[in-house]
Formats: structure tokens, sequence, C-alpha cells
């Protein structure tokens, strides 16, 4: 499986036609993202479904594990973008998977993918459990000196306090 087949993986939208759909048909077929290499390859392969219409409008009649590309606007009933491939080929070229953005998506109105990719490389810290665990993360990771063994922290005082300061979304962990 490439890396791009990663990001799609559990895309698949099912598409049929208005055309159809206005005379009382369903027809269509399901398709996974991830069995073709590039928006056209997709799209050719629906034109190859609906070629018993001359100019087929192509209607997306349900679609399972693209909350992503939703979220971005690149996916809805009557349309899905030419970007859809693109931005899957930058999500798995990053070190980070989808949830991780997604993660971000779910906390900004109204961000585009180009910033929520920007602010996933400069704020994001990682998946913990609970914010106990991750301010521990942050304590041995980003504070410079070793406490002493008899100093004790209240580390749900000190997650509550630092929490002012980041936010967490499905478990992934994010500087303001």
């Amino acid at each position: 499986m490439t890396k791009l087949q990663n990001c799609l993986q559990n895309c698949a939208i099912y598409c049929g036609t208005y055309a159809k759909y206005n005379n009382s048909s369903i027809y269509g077929k399901w398709f996974n993202l991830s069995e073709y290499g590039s928006y056209d390859e997709l799209i050719t392969a629906m034109y190859e479904l609906h070629s018993d219409e001359q100019d087929p409008e192509f209607m997306l009649q349900d679609y399972e594990g693209c909350e992503l590309f939703e979220k971005l606007g690149l996916i809805s009933e009557c349309h899905i973008s030419k970007d859809i491939y693109d931005i899957a080929e930058q999500i798995n070229d990053s070190e980070y998977d989808s949830e991780v953005f997604e993660a971000v998506l779910n906390n900004f109105l109204d961000i585009d993918f180009q910033s929520a990719y920007e602010y996933v490389n400069n704020f994001y810290y990682g998946e913990y459990a609970n914010d106990i665990e991750f301010v521990e993360y942050l304590y041995e990771n980003d504070i410079p000196f070793n406490l002493p063994s008899f100093v004790v922290i209240d580390w749900e005082a000190t997650a509550r306090n630092i929490m002012y300061d980041y936010f967490e979304s499905n478990g992934h962990y994010f500087r303001c």
C-alpha cells in the first residue's frame, strides 16, 4: 500500500447520478478512493460507470471515512474536489496521520488545510490519555533541570494551570 493510499484507505463514496435518482433509481457504486491513484482516475471510473448518460451529473449519495475531507469542504453530495488527492498526499508525506488534522479542524472554524497543516507542524505535542499524562511529558521533556526527589508535584493542579496555554481534541494536544 502506498503512502497516498494510507490516508484514503477508509474513504469511500457511493456515486450515482441526479438523472437516475430523479427517475427513482439509486443505481451507483461504492468507490474506495485508495484504489485510484489520482482524481482523474477516480472521475474516469465514475464516468465509465455512468456511461449510459451523455453528460452525467454525479451525485455522491453517501460517503464513509471522509470526515476530514468533508470538514475541509472537499467532498459533499454534489462535489468532490480535485484537491482531495493532493491534500491526502500532503498528509501522508507529513509525520502525522489524518486524525491529528481532524483534531485541529474540530477546534477552528473556517480554517483551510494549509493553515491547519502549519498549525499542526508548529503547535502539536502528541497524543496523551489525559491532561496529567501530557503535563508529565512536558515536565520530563521541557523543564531543563531535575527536581530533587523530595519535591512533590501536584500534577492535577499543575495540569489545570498549564492547560490554559494548551488545548486537547480527541486525545491530541496543541499549544494555543
